[in-house]
């Protein structure tokens, strides 16, 4: 059995009564179940029964990059006025990093032995963010600016579901968010001008 010194445990993932001299041990049921089943590659038991619903939550998250991905080029390609240019030039580069995010999702569900959902009938039921047909500057702004805000709060809560049950895709979508945050930020500066 290995053991870990229970020194390198925090105090505050020891047990009451616990004392520093004592070791910790790892799963060794958990190990052995990962030996098995192969074919599931990175996905082992200790997924558990969270895997299809982050499977679904991912899905979920898709469905946003792809809309948010839709919405951007629509708007890169009708921005007209005088500071359009600019600003249409990043509604593109939101959409390119937008699609950055759909492609790391997808990876991510495939990993966890899912199927990602690009179905174009259901999109729009499944995203967060909607979609948007503005022509004004400022309205595209505006809409923009409420889609990422609430992709900001979809993957805040995401992060706080998937908590330890899946740290690799916790990671990831605190990049993601990350992002957003920062897309979020230039547009309510644009907003402001």
């Amino acid at each position: 059995m290995k053991k870990i010194p229970k020194s390198l445990v925090p105090l505050s993932s020891r047990s009451p009564g616990e004392e520093s001299g004592d070791e910790l041990a790892l799963d060794e049921s958990g190990l052995e179940a990962a030996r098995k089943s192969l074919d599931d590659g990175a996905v082992t038991p200790a997924y558990g029964p969270h895997r299809d619903a982050i499977v679904k939550l991912l899905n979920d998250a898709l469905a946003t990059e792809l809309v948010c991905v839709l919405r951007y080029k629509r708007h890169y390609y009708t921005a007209k006025g005088v500071a359009s240019p600019k600003i249409a030039e990043e509604f593109m580069v939101h959409a390119q990093e937008e699609t950055q995010h759909s492609e790391s999702i997808a990876e991510r569900i495939v990993q966890l032995g899912g199927e990602p959902d690009f179905s174009p009938d259901s999109l729009l039921e499944r995203s967060h963010a909607g979609y948007d047909e503005s022509k004004d500057l400022q309205a595209m702004i505006r809409s923009n600016l409420i889609a990422e805000r609430v992709a900001v709060e979809s993957y805040r809560q995401m992060i706080a579901l998937i908590g330890e049950k899946d740290p690799t895709t916790r990671r990831m979508l605190e990049q993601i968010l990350a992002d957003e945050e920062e897309h979020a930020d230039e547009l309510s500066d644009w907003l402001e001008k």
